[in-house]
């Protein structure tokens, strides 16, 4: 019987936190027949008419083909870091694991946990600004929201 791999969903908003989330995930994480999902979340006002269709469920997952296609991309209103686009293209190559991405629009955390249960994930790995208890109940924190309300055991990675 072949073994089925995990599902594991990295946030990514391409700041350094999220980078070094993934670049741990490719070194002590992800292995073979893995499937790892980048979760993208864009604020609600970013929303253009053309994607008012995935207001609640988010976009249709976008294979990692099409997060080249600056099109497809364009699109979605999201510009992918070549860094990024890197480091998936050698996991998918050289440790072949399948690249999706979602792209979300609305609140960070709740989408994020949202994705967390509908694509049932069996790990998600965040990174963290580092923001201090103070700045944390000042601005809110995406990180400590998702640890607190997410169905799956989730790892933070500090920049």
């Amino acid at each position: 019987m072949a073994e089925i791999g995990r599902k594991i969903g990295v946030a990514m908003d391409f700041s350094e936190g999220s980078k070094a989330a993934l670049k741990w995930a490719i070194k002590g994480l992800l292995k073979k027949d893995d499937t790892i999902i980048i979760l993208h979340v864009k604020q609600r006002q970013a929303l253009e008419s053309r994607n008012l269709i995935w207001v609640d469920s988010g976009s249709p997952l976008i294979p990692f083909a099409e997060l080249h296609d600056s099109g497809v991309m364009h699109g979605y209103g999201v510009d992918f870091d070549p860094e990024v686009l890197g480091l998936l293209e050698t996991i998918a190559n050289q440790l072949q694991v399948t690249v999706l991405a979602k792209v979300y629009w609305g609140d960070a955390r709740e989408k994020v946990c949202e994705a967390v249960g509908s694509l049932e994930l069996d790990s998600l790995i965040m990174g963290s600004r580092g923001l201090s208890s103070i700045q944390r109940v000042l601005m809110g924190s995406v990180t400590s929201y998702v640890l607190e309300h997410a169905s799956c055991p989730v790892t933070v990675v500090k920049a």
